[in-house]
């Protein structure tokens, strides 16, 4: 009998259909700037979210290089909201 993909607790006791997850996920939209745990290597840490899904597409807004990172991944190294697609930009 398989058991499927077991997760380690949360300390918050945060769950996801029934199951306890390690990381929670992050609400995010096409659009938003994030920051990340580590800075890119030309010095920028903010990303843009340019894909949604299993893998979650970033820009870097410094370089324009593109990367992908699985949504676990990206769940795990979010620090922030630097800007929200919804919010207007100044001077519009």
């Amino acid at each position: 009998m398989s058991r499927g993909i077991l997760y380690p607790p949360c300390p918050d006791g945060a769950t996801e259909h029934g199951v306890t997850v390690a990381v929670p996920i992050t609400p995010i939209k096409l659009g938003d700037v994030v920051r990340l745990k580590k800075p890119h290597p030309c010095g920028a840490n903010e990303w843009e979210i340019t894909k949604l899904g299993m893998d979650i597409g970033l820009r870097c807004v410094g370089c324009g290089r593109k990367v992908r990172l699985e949504r676990y991944e990206f769940d795990r190294r979010f620090r922030g909201f630097i800007r929200r697609a919804d919010e207007a930009q100044p001077g519009e």
